[in-house]
C-alpha cells in the first residue's frame, strides 16, 4: 500500500476549484490511477489536511496500487515534489499496541432507509465507539476537532463530516488492518474515511 503527501500550490486555479469541492477533487486524483478515460481506477483514500495559515494545502492519498504524480507536477498543481512511501498494515498493526489516529469520517444512521448525518459531538463519538466495535479497536480518547457539512456538486450533496483525533488501542489486528486499507464510514469518494495510524 502507498501512502502519498501532496503539497498543492494555490497559485493554481485548478488547485482551488478542487479544494472547493470533494467531487472535482476526486475526479482530478483519479487521473493519477488511470491511463485511458473510461478505465475504472484503483481503490483510493484520501483526505485534506486540517489547514494552517502558515502553509500550503496539504493532501494525503493512500492506494494499493502506486500513484504516477508526473501529470499533477508537470502542470504546476504542487509546489514540491510528492512525497511516496510503501506501507505496510500488517506489520504496523499489532494487537493491543496503543495508536494516534486521525479520521475526517461521515458519521451517519440509518433509519427507514434513509442515511441521516450525526451533528453533535456525543453522537459523532459514539458513531466512532460501534464503529471501533467492527473494526478492530477500543478508542482510548478522541476529540472531535471540527464538524461542518460539505457541499458538494452545487449543493446537490451534502455530507456531515466530522474530524476525530486521539488514541485507540487494536483489539484485532485483521480488522483494523481491513479499516485501514478500505477506510471507515461512507463518502470515501469524497475525502472521508481515510484511517491514519501512528504508534505511541
Amino acid at each position: 500500500m502507498f501512502l502519498t503527501r501532496l503539497t498543492l500550490d494555490l497559485r493554481q486555479s485548478a488547485v482551488r476549484r478542487d479544494l472547493a469541492d470533494a467531487y472535482d477533487m476526486h475526479r482530478s486524483l483519479v487521473r493519477a490511477f488511470v491511463t485511458e478515460g473510461d478505465e475504472a481506477p484503483p481503490r483510493f483514500l484520501w483526505r485534506v489536511e486540517p489547514e494552517a495559515v502558515w502553509r500550503a494545502p496539504v493532501l494525503m492519498v493512500q492506494s494499493i496500487v502506486e500513484p504516477d504524480w508526473r501529470g499533477f507536477k508537470e502542470k504546476g498543481y504542487l509546489k514540491k515534489a510528492p512525497e511516496t512511501k510503501e506501507i505496510d498494515p500488517a506489520r504496523l498493526i499489532q494487537i493491543e499496541r496503543y495508536y494516534r489516529f486521525r479520521l475526517f469520517a461521515n458519521p451517519t444512521i440509518t433509519q427507514q432507509g434513509k442515511r441521516y448525518g450525526l451533528q453533535t459531538e456525543p453522537q459523532q463519538q459514539a458513531w466512532l465507539e460501534r464503529k471501533g466495535t467492527k473494526c478492530g479497536f477500543e478508542i482510548q480518547n478522541v476529540l472531535v476537532t471540527a464538524s461542518d457539512v460539505v457541499h458538494l456538486k452545487n449543493d446537490t450533496i451534502c455530507l456531515q463530516q466530522a474530524c476525530f483525533e486521539g488514541v485507540l488501542k487494536a483489539t484485532d489486528a485483521p480488522a483494523l488492518q481491513a479499516a485501514v486499507e478500505q477506510g471507515i464510514g461512507p463518502g470515501k469518494a469524497f475525502g472521508l474515511g481515510l484511517l491514519s495510524l501512528a504508534p505511541r
